[in-house]
């Protein structure tokens, strides 16, 4: 009796490479997964405008406009107050149209504004998008968009990111740049 108790909690070489299969996959992805959302990929534009940085601020804070105008953030409503929930619609290269509601982080007129906007919770694809206006000599400004991706979805848009998103904040730029030069 005791041999056929012993033979039944032996594992089977078959159960053991199974079993070391799925510990060495769980290991794998948890790695993976502590990797994508420790890492962060940055999409970064910037361009220097022949105008104040308070005409800069006037033009990206007056939302109402960007239909006019804005050919990346072609919608933005929502009260401008750290804290708060705005929401955009964005047009990517490719005319796909995203809506999202992102929470302000920072409003300092003349200076910054910034967001983080989230797909899934927390973790899965994350977005801290933000505007930054630095005085230049001449009363001129330099115009820094950028956006710092973190998440484990993040990884496989990378390429997705560089090639409808990037080109759409180079163009925001461009004309925003025109308007509040003009």
């Amino acid at each position: 009796m005791s041999t056929t108790i012993t033979s039944e909690k032996k594992k089977t070489p078959v159960r053991r490479r199974v079993l070391a299969g799925v510990g060495a996959f769980a290991v794998l992805l948890a790695g993976y997964c502590v990797y994508a959302i420790a890492h962060t990929t940055v999409l970064h534009t910037e361009i220097e405008i022949d105008a104040s940085p308070e005409q800069v601020w006037q033009v990206l804070a007056d939302r109402d406009a960007y239909p006019t105008w804005n050919p990346f953030m072609v919608s933005s409503t929502g009260e401008l107050t750290v804290g708060s929930t705005i929401t955009n619609v964005l047009k990517d290269t490719n005319g796909k149209e995203t809506e999202f509601t992102p929470e302000l982080l920072a409003v300092e007129p003349g200076k910054e504004l910034r967001w983080i906007g989230r797909i899934g919770f927390g973790g899965i694809f994350d977005g801290e998008h933000s505007f930054r206006i630095e005085p230049l000599e001449g009363g001129r400004s330099r115009l820094i968009q950028e956006e710092k991706f973190k998440g484990i979805a993040v990884p496989f848009t990378v390429g997705m990111l560089n090639k409808t998103i990037k080109p759409q904040f180079e163009a925001m730029n461009e004309a925003l740049a025109k308007r509040a030069a003009g």
